[in-house]
């Protein structure tokens, strides 16, 4: 669900996740992850077309920047859709990340709300998103809203998929909330497209995550 190049053979995806255009991207690599146990599965989604799905509303306006202080991640947000094949689309602008508008908005009261971005580009640009490799478990995530007070999250969890086994409830729209980054991770394969797999870190609204011990 995202793109790559030369250094991208590290950093970065080339080729855009498919998924279903209710149920968007099946982008992440295959079970790695920090600290132990992948993120819980959730509810899968209901068959809302995206279309019906209103972006953010007066009470869970639209993220405008998100930032994990300690890695230095600080990108621009964006809304983004889905492309005609029901892809999540991305920002060319590796600099920015996207939110996807047809999912619930940062500080929704429930479900998965949704930031994706480049590591890197076809030319070798990195992207803000490369930081998410250097996130860790309990590291603290803002994200700062269009005309309300920021919200935070801690990690609590990141793991890699396969492209082709995101789940579903990634994209939920329903059950406890919780932040969800997606990003592109290795191996690199050019003749099979770039990255095979995809990075996914979950957060959990500060106040209300369930810490383990």
């Amino acid at each position: 669900m995202l793109a790559a190049a030369a250094l991208a053979a590290v950093l970065g995806c080339p080729a855009t996740p498919s998924a279903p255009a209710a149920a968007p991207p099946a982008d992440f690599a295959a079970a790695a992850q920090e600290g132990g146990g992948a993120a819980t599965p959730a509810p899968t989604p209901g068959a809302v077309a995206p279309e019906t799905a209103p972006p953010g509303t007066a009470q869970n306006p639209p993220p405008r920047r998100v930032l994990v202080p300690r890695t230095g991640l600080d990108a621009r947000v964006s809304p983004v859709g889905v492309t005609d094949e029901g892809d999540v689309t991305v920002p060319d602008d590796p600099s920015v990340a996207g939110w996807y508008r047809y999912g619930p908005a940062p500080g929704s009261a429930e479900g998965s709300a949704v930031l994706v971005g480049h590591v890197d580009t076809d030319t070798g640009a990195l992207g803000e998103f490369r930081a998410l490799y250097g996130v860790r478990r309990g590291d603290t995530v803002e994200v700062r809203r269009a005309g309300d007070e920021p919200v935070t999250y801690r990690v609590v969890s990141r793991v890699t998929v396969p492209k082709d086994e995101l789940p579903a409830s990634a994209f939920r729209r329903t059950g406890a909330p919780v932040l969800t980054l997606i990003t592109c991770a290795p191996p690199f394969v050019p003749e099979r497209g770039g990255y095979l797999s995809n990075l996914v870190v979950t957060a959990d609204p500060v106040g209300r995550a369930q810490w383990p011990t």
